[in-house]
């Protein structure tokens, strides 16, 4: 079927990048946790991206429950959840390029080898998880936009445990928006 995509063990999305507009839910560092609420904020949501550390395949599970699931491994993560999920994923939606790695750095500081990726794959967004810090940042030094939606799990040095949505839509991001899920 053209313009879908297999994304390992959890099924297929029917999300093609000229459909719009696409309404992502994006997570990261989960560390094994999911609850009711993170499932409930992502239920319109028509695909949800995991940027790595996800912990347990309870996770991966109860999320591709809601919507179809594309997500990458961290560092946590055990041989058999990298066999499933990749370090690195690269993919089309809304008319936007996207790059998403679990260890990337953040904008002025990023990680070994990712500043001449994002020159090579010119993404639109960039999206890693890894520091648990809540950042939405453009970026001048390459262009694009630079997301890592904190930490949605219990375990780690943040306070607030956060998740995102927001569509694309024509090569855009659009209605982003920070969903906290209280304290760790």
């Amino acid at each position: 079927m053209k313009g879908t995509r297999r994304t390992p063990r959890w099924g297929h999305s029917h999300i093609s990048r000229q459909l719009a507009p696409v309404q992502i839910g994006l997570i990261s560092d989960t560390h094994g946790h999911i609850d009711e609420r993170i499932l409930h904020h992502f239920s319109a949501c028509d695909e949800i991206w995991h940027a790595g550390d996800i912990g347990d395949f309870k996770v991966t599970n109860a999320l591709a429950e809601v919507a179809p699931l594309v997500a990458v491994h961290g560092n946590i993560d055990d041989q058999l959840m990298r066999r499933d999920f990749p370090e690195h994923q690269h993919i089309e939606r809304g008319g936007c390029k996207i790059w998403m790695t679990h260890i990337g750095g953040r904008p002025g500081r990023y990680a070994s080898g990712i500043r001449s990726g994002l020159h090579q794959y010119a993404p639109d967004i960039f999206i890693c998880g890894h520091s648990h810090l809540l950042i939405v940042k453009k970026d001048a030094s390459w262009g694009g936009l630079y997301m890592n939606p904190g930490a949605a799990g219990r375990q780690g040095f943040h306070r607030m445990r956060t998740i995102m949505r927001f569509s694309l839509e024509g090569g855009n991001v659009l209605n982003p928006e920070v969903i906290e899920l209280g304290t760790r």
